[in-house]
């Protein structure tokens, strides 16, 4: 039996990829337009995995999703980087010159915001995903209407690529992280990264004794975001990325981050998949 993972998006697009090169057995996908559908569909057993963008080395977290992940009580059980390519696409036969619009997903458009400069005749226009633009101006035959998306997405879909690697700057990746809503199983010798949530009291130094706390556990920290809660005005809580060589010193960190913080939860336990 096919492992069945929901993509936000369709097929073409970079989460589609993510699938593809993460999981190496055989897999049915699940095309889904936003990210709570994505995550509705795990929480009815419709999937059993999730591929969700988390962060972008150029624009940053993509914070919603992080709510997502930590209110439907999900678990990170692996992760995977994309280095990320943008091509502008069109119906075979039409030129640069030809376009009146261009669509794509914000992120998309943002990454490429430079190279348009130079075609002010251009109008840039958000759209819910890459590749199911290229899609739907393949399937409507619609001209002077351009997508930016995957090389991927203009094979399947038959489009004419016009520019590649349109994206502002070359080295630009993705993070995106594997969601089940029970915990990975994978031995402890085998994990040496987590994700983890916390609040601290509003204490002077709070905060700084906690991030010492994980130096002194010889926790690497790879990644802190912090957001607002809902239901108490200038509270914040942390979003923490660790790693680690020793599964044993996440442990004794777990065990006084616990004592030391308030809600402390694990978020997720799995491999470090950019060593």
């Amino acid at each position: 039996m096919n492992r069945k993972v929901a993509i936000q998006g369709i097929k073409g697009s970079f989460h589609h990829q993510v699938a593809r090169e993460y999981f190496s057995e055989d897999i049915d996908i699940l095309e889904c337009l936003s990210f709570d559908i994505l995550v509705d569909s795990l929480l009815d057993k419709t999937v059993n995995s999730a591929v969700m963008a988390i962060e972008n080395s150029i624009a940053g977290s993509i914070i919603p999703n992080y709510a997502l992940i930590d209110n439907n009580q999900l678990h990170i059980i692996g992760e995977h980087y994309v280095n990320i390519h943008h091509n502008l696409m069109a119906l075979p036969g039409q030129k640069i010159d030809d376009l009146r619009e261009v669509y794509s997903h914000p992120m998309a458009l943002l990454q490429c915001k430079q190279f348009f400069k130079q075609f002010p005749h251009i109008k840039l226009v958000e759209d819910a995903d890459t590749a199911e633009t290229a899609r739907r101006i393949q399937q409507n035959g619609l001209k002077g209407v351009g997508a930016i998306a995957s090389k991927t997405a203009a094979e399947l879909f038959g489009m004419g690529i016009l520019a590649e690697n349109i994206q502002t700057i070359r080295d630009n990746s993705t993070r995106f992280v594997i969601l089940q809503t029970k915990n990975s199983v994978l031995p402890e010798e085998d994990i040496n990264k987590a994700s983890v949530k916390f609040m601290t009291d509003h204490k002077r130094g709070s905060l700084a004794t906690v991030l010492n706390v994980m130096s002194d556990c010889r926790l690497n920290l790879t990644k802190l975001q912090s957001l607002p809660v809902i239901e108490t005005p200038w509270k914040y809580s942390f979003f923490v990325d660790v790693t680690f060589e020793k599964y044993d010193d996440f442990k004794k960190a777990k065990s006084l981050l616990d004592i030391m913080t308030e809600s402390f939860k694990i978020l997720g336990e799995y491999k470090n998949a950019k060593l």
